[in-house]
């Protein structure tokens, strides 16, 4: 071989690394025809070729990359970071049939999912891919199925398979208030008022200060202190609203957005109004398809009806990651990247979506601001009104709406028609899987922010998973730290490593003590992000309060 040709293979003229595939392209080019071809979109990209083709074919994903004029590495590994995308080792094996995924979170495991997966599997194995999957926000219909993009409610294998044979995969929208008639009940006349001047962002701010509205997506951070802080760095300016509640037994942002999306709405294009900001980016799980579908219809409704006032509304969908419910890494996801929590300072307030300051903010707190700006502060001050998502061994599961510092056996037996038949209250999770476990002794201490922090337990998101005498809080705890290892997105070495070590130790019959002691203070010292810093809680309540755990 001559030294030109030599220089001809690994010169400008001879592409490196795996060449494009000329139909790949076509069928990508296809697939996305009229989407704008941007970096920030990738996820909606790998989205649009997976839910046309059911997998992401390695010659699709490398064209894809030449189209975004990106390294494949830098698709492939955005693609292979988040559980939903699939990548198939033969280059042309498409699927023969859908994904099941059978939830195996906390929730689920109580009512008989470990049998459900493997009765499934047996089942319709060769009819469909059977996946374990983590909560899927349906824990009010435990346990938790999904066929393709379609939730099986209250499943059974029968039902289960029932659906693989039907073909019908894609979801039914929810029967929500529609754009009409939210307006006929008062809806969107606050925005109006205060774009034409009748309030300032002033009022608005000092309002929800007064009224005492917080984060209620697990931080608690004073809302109106943060609209304020925003407003105060240079614009432009944008809103992010994490609707990516992926805490085990959490599902109370899908009944507001099932029920009432246009709450969620107004209340984000007000605080887009007094930031100034120029958009609002929705980033929504990828497990609520027909919340999806729901809020692209009602989104399309407003700009129709001239409501968002020249403000951009982006609905953006989640692939799958835990870690995206962390502020940093949903704007991460958003800007198309693995979603990798930041290193802070700079906080996402002055260093935000696309390097601009932004407002993120949880769908429930959206939820409350028109209700809040309506009424004196008073109104929402004493008491405050909250959303508990209660499941587990309860009669009647679901998202209460109760004062906030309601205690959990008031809880029970106000809102849930008490416990199961047959069960006895035992214990219960306050705040979702980082919210620790909790006896039955304590079952009176307010569930509200800083109530129960001295007892090891968090309120977080208010997703209360109730255990009784059936249930082994020791098998509990393994299974909330298996979900915290499989979640974590490895980025640092306390949470990565540590949750594995969490894993294998509490996997033991006998737990060591003074070494998941050492590794709590570890963990909770090095971790970049809240999933680290919380995980630990799992096993030292339970090793604070159930003293025969692990023994």
């Amino acid at each position: 071989m001559s030294n030109q040709t030599k220089r001809g293979r690994t010169g400008r003229g001879y592409p490196k690394g795996r060449p494009v595939d000329p139909q790949a392209r076509r069928e990508v080019e296809a697939v996305l025809e009229g989407v704008p071809l941007r970096r920030d979109l990738l996820i909606e990209h790998l989205h649009g070729l997976q839910d046309r083709f059911g997998v992401l074919l390695p010659r699709h994903v490398v064209a894809l990359a030449d189209l975004l004029r990106l390294a494949p590495v830098e698709v492939f590994e955005v693609a292979t970071f988040y559980a939903h995308f699939h990548i198939p080792g033969d280059d042309h094996a498409l699927p023969h049939g859908p994904v099941v995924r059978v939830c195996d979170s906390l929730t689920c495991t109580l009512h008989g999912a470990e049998d459900l997966l493997a009765e499934t599997t047996a089942r319709v194995g060769g009819r469909a891919r059977v996946e374990r999957a983590p909560c899927m926000g349906l824990c009010d219909h435990a346990p938790a199925v999904h066929v393709g993009r379609r939730a099986v409610l209250q499943a059974t294998t029968d039902s289960i398979e029932a659906r693989v044979k039907s073909g019908r995969f894609r979801p039914h929208l929810p029967d929500a208030e529609d754009l009409a008639t939210y307006r006929a009940g008062g809806g969107y006349t606050l925005l109006e008022a205060c774009r034409t001047g009748e309030k300032s962002p002033e009022d608005v701010i000092a309002h929800l200060e007064a009224a005492g509205l917080r984060g209620l997506g697990g931080a608690g951070f004073p809302t109106g202190r943060k609209w304020r802080i925003v407003r105060g760095f240079p614009g432009p300016r944008l809103i992010a609203v994490n609707a990516d509640e992926g805490e085990p037994g959490t599902f109370k942002d899908r009944y507001y957005l099932e029920t009432a999306p246009h709450r969620m709405l107004e209340g984000a294009l007000i605080a887009a109004w007094a930031v100034e900001a120029a958009a609002v980016y929705i980033y929504l799980r990828d497990e609520y398809p027909a919340v999806h579908a729901l809020l692209r219809q009602e989104i399309a409704a407003l700009d129709a009806a001239g409501l968002l006032g020249g403000v951009e509304v982006h609905l953006r969908r989640g692939a799958g990651a835990y870690i995206c419910g962390e502020e940093s890494a949903m704007l991460e996801s958003i800007e198309g990247k693995r979603g990798l929590p930041r290193q802070r300072p700079p906080y996402v307030a002055e260093v935000g979506l696309f390097g601009r300051p932004t407002v993120v903010n949880n769908v429930e707190t959206l939820h409350w601001v028109r209700a809040v700006l309506e009424n004196p502060p008073e109104w929402y001050a004493v008491p405050r009104p909250r959303a508990y998502a209660v499941s587990g061994r309860v009669r009647e599961p679901g998202v209460k709406i109760a004062p906030a510092g309601i205690t959990v056996r008031a809880l029970i037996e106000d809102h849930c028609g008490g416990m199961a038949e047959g069960h006895t209250f035992a214990a219960y999770l306050p705040g979702g899987a980082s919210g620790g476990i909790l006896p039955a002794s304590l079952g009176d201490v307010p569930l509200d922010f800083g109530a129960l922090e001295p007892h090891g337990g968090l309120i977080g998101s208010a997703a209360v998973i109730v255990l009784s005498d059936h249930d082994d809080v020791t098998a509990a705890a393994r299974n909330l730290m298996h979900f915290f290892a499989d979640e974590s997105c490895g980025q640092c070495t306390p949470c990565r490593v540590g949750t594995e070590k969490a894993v294998t130790l509490l996997a033991r019959t006998a737990w060591d003590r003074p070494l998941l002691d050492d590794l709590a203070e570890v963990m909770r010292d090095g971790s970049i992000c809240g999933l680290g810093q919380a995980a630990p809680n799992v096993w030292t309540t339970v090793m604070r309060h159930f003293p025969e755990a692990g023994q």
